[in-house]
């Protein structure tokens, strides 16, 4: 998860059963049970307990979650074609699922920019470039990086695995390796880099469907970064190793 401060409460993944939006709704979150887009009628997908950040003498290391995107059959569903040519030895692509704020979509996006990255997904409640404040923060990266909208982030997570995508999350997971330890070797396919939202983390449903998750190792007190930090983090071990210069 990406927030300083994570409540002991729980929190459940809705979908929607007029529009099909699949989204997390934190305990007591003023949203209700109506759908944010279309305000629907929604059924619980899954239940899940967050977990309290440490107590300040605690010392123990965090995890910083980031999260994974890009596919042929999607791309052809773009709101936004890709302007730019990017030199890549093979496509990246990013996934944010369920990022509540319009700040950080805008910044993740004007990283993926700098690190080469050739299409972000939106998906859930994640803000699009329509929206004033993300462009303010993208400050043009909409334009060069392409990008389409998803309601369902696990629907198109199925689609990218079918046409041989490897899919990876930025997320504090029992299965999570550290991201020094991303592989220095080339993937034979492309591959997608999920981050999720800045309370509830990565969708469980995403992360049973990644090839590898990784987790951002922590030196203080917290237990993670901001979401568009971590993700300009992964961005970079991932950039390093695999892009073009």
């Amino acid at each position: 998860m990406y927030n300083d401060l994570m409540p002991t409460t729980s929190y459940d993944i809705r979908l929607c059963n007029s529009c099909g939006l699949r989204y997390p709704l934190v305990e007591g979150h003023p949203f209700g049970i109506r759908c944010p887009v279309c305000m629907g009628d929604t059924r619980v997908a899954l239940s899940r307990q967050l977990i309290a950040e440490p107590d300040s003498d605690s010392h123990r290391d965090g995890a910083g979650s980031v999260k994974p995107a890009l596919s042929k059959v999607e791309v052809k569903d773009a709101r936004h074609l890709h302007r730019a040519q990017v030199q890549v030895r093979k496509s990246f692509a990013m996934l944010m699922d369920n990022i509540r704020s319009a700040w950080n979509v805008g910044s993740i996006l004007r990283s993926a920019d700098g690190f080469g990255f050739t299409h972000a997904y939106l998906c859930g409640i994640t803000p699009t470039p329509d929206n004033e404040a993300v462009k303010k923060t993208s400050l043009g990266a909409q334009d060069s990086v392409s990008w389409s909208y998803h309601k369902d982030a696990v629907k198109l997570v199925h689609g990218l695995k079918k046409e041989g995508w490897k899919v990876f999350a930025l997320e504090g997971d029992t299965r999570s390796r550290s991201i020094s330890q991303f592989p220095d070797s080339q993937f034979p396919n492309p591959v997608v880099l999920i981050a999720g939202n800045e309370v509830t983390g990565v969708d469980p449903e995403l992360l049973e469907l990644c090839d590898e998750i990784f987790y951002i190792p922590m030196r203080g007190e917290k237990k993670s970064f901001n979401v568009a930090i971590a993700f300009g983090i992964a961005a970079y071990a991932i950039s390093a190793q695999n892009l073009e210069s």
